[in-house]
C-alpha cells in the first residue's frame, strides 16, 4: 500500500524563519516513516521556494539552501495537480502530487491565513487553522475584540497604527492613563516573542512602540498581568480535545525570544502548579477561546493565572512551535499521546476534514 505523501513546509519570509527551521526538523524527524513519504520544501527568506531532498540534520542551521540538490518548487493551484510543480534548471517541469501539507511556518505568511488561502486554492488538504481563524488568531487587536465580544477575559489593552507615531507625545498620556506601569508593546503580526518589550516609563514606552512599528504597521499595547505563565493545547476539529496546562518559569523578566530559544534555562512545570479548579477554568476558557475564535487542527492557548486565582488569556497560537523543547508536543506527551502519534493525528485529522 503506497504511503501518504505530506510536504512539510518550513522557513519563510518571517523574523521567526529560523524557529521554523528548528520546528520543521523535530516534525520531520517525528512523522512515523512506516505511513508516510515526506516532501520538504523550505521557503528562503526571500521568498524563494525550493524542493530539498537532502539530509534533515542541515535544516535547522540553514545548510539546506545550499544544497546542490535543490530543485525550485512552486506550488500549483490548479486543482487538478493537487500538489507541486518542480522546475529543473534546464527548464523541464514535472508535477509531485501531495495528499497534505504541513505547514511548519511561523509569522507573516505562515500562520496569518495567506498561505492557508493558497492551499484551500489549490485543494490540498492541510494541517492547521483555516484562513479566517488563522488571521483573526494572528492579529492580536483581532484577537483582543473577538475575545472581549465573547466575554473572555484578556489584559487590558488598545492598538496603534503606524499614523500614530508623528504623534507619540500626544497619545502617550492616554496610553499610560488607560493602562498604567508597568505595560507589554507588542507588534500585532508577530510571533515567539519577536519585537515584545516590557515598558516601565514613558521613555521606555515609547522606545518600546518605535520597535514594535519596525515588525509591523499596527501594535498592541497591553497592561501587564502578575500571574503564573501557563500553557495549554488544543487538538481536534468539531470535538476538540485540550490537554492538562503547563506552566512556564521564564529566565528573563518575561517570556521573549531569547528565553524561549537561546539561553534555554527556562523553567517548565508539566502539570502546571495549579489548584484543580484553576486547571479546570484553564481548560474550559481555551476550549471555548478555540472555539470563537474559529480555530481547527490545533493551537496553543497562552494564559497567566493570578494569585487571586483568575484566569486572563494571554494569546492563541495557530501553529506554535514544535522544537525539541516546546510546550504542545511536550503537554500531549504529558497526556499521554506520544509526539509521532500527534504528528500522526494533526495529518490524518487535516485529509478526513477536508473530504467534508
Amino acid at each position: 500500500m503506497a504511503k501518504t505523501r505530506v510536504c512539510v513546509l518550513f522557513g519563510g519570509v518571517s523574523s521567526e524563519h529560523e524557529i521554523s527551521l528548528l520546528s520543521a526538523s523535530s516534525v520531520i524527524q517525528n512523522i512515523p516513516a512506516d505511513k508516510y513519504e515526506i516532501i520538504c520544501v523550505g521557503i528562503t527568506r526571500k521568498g524563494r521556494w525550493l524542493y530539498y531532498p537532502g539530509d534533515v540534520s542541515l535544516i535547522a542551521n540553514g545548510e539546506w539552501e545550499s544544497h546542490p540538490d535543490c530543485t525550485t518548487a512552486v506550488l500549483s493551484v490548479d486543482r487538478t495537480h493537487k500538489g507541486l510543480i518542480k522546475i529543473m534548471s534546464d527548464g523541464e517541469t514535472s508535477v509531485l502530487h501531495i495528499d497534505c501539507i504541513f505547514p511548519v511556518l511561523h509569522g507573516r505568511n505562515g500562520e496569518d491565513g495567506t498561505i492557508q488561502g493558497l492551499f484551500t486554492i489549490a485543494g490540498i488538504p492541510y494541517v492547521g487553522c483555516d484562513t479566517l481563524s488563522s488571521a483573526v488568531c494572528m492579529d492580536k487587536a483581532f484577537t483582543h475584540t473577538v475575545l472581549d465580544a465573547a466575554g473572555i477575559r484578556t489584559a487590558k489593552w488598545l492598538s496603534l497604527c503606524r499614523s500614530d507615531i508623528s504623534r507619540l507625545d500626544e497619545l502617550i498620556p492616554t496610553v499610560v492613563e488607560k493602562l498604567g506601569f508597568p505595560m507589554f508593546v507588542k507588534p500585532a503580526n508577530a510571533g515567539s516573542s519577536v519585537g515584545i518589550n516590557k515598558a516601565n516609563d514613558e521613555e521606555q514606552l515609547k522606545e518600546a512602540i518605535k520597535i514594535a512599528f519596525s515588525h509591523d504597521t499596527k501594535v498592541v499595547v497591553e497592561a501587564a498581568v502578575v500571574g503564573k505563565e501557563v500553557e495549554t493545547s488544543v487538538l481536534g476539529y468539531d470535538n476538540p480535545c485540550v490537554a492538562e496546562p503547563g506552566e512556564i518559569v521564564p529566565c528573563n523578566e518575561f517570556y521573549d525570544y531569547e528565553a524561549k530559544y537561546i539561553l534555554g534555562t527556562t523553567e517548565l512545570y508539566i502539570p502546571a502548579r495549579l489548584t484543580p479548579e484553576e486547571t479546570q477554568k484553564v481548560k474550559e476558557t481555551a476550549l471555548k477561546a478555540y472555539q470563537v475564535l474559529g480555530c481547527g487542527g490545533l493551537a496553543r492557548i497562552d494564559f497567566f493565572v493570578t494569585p487571586d486565582h483568575e484566569v486572563i488569556l494571554n494569546e492563541p497560537n495557530t501553529m506554535p512551535g514544535f522544537t525539541a523543547i516546546s510546550m504542545y508536543p511536550k503537554l500531549w506527551e504529558n497526556s499521554g499521546l506520544s509526539y509521532p502519534e500527534l504528528l500522526d493525528q494533526l495529518i490524518s485529522m487535516a485529509i478526513e476534514r477536508a473530504e467534508f
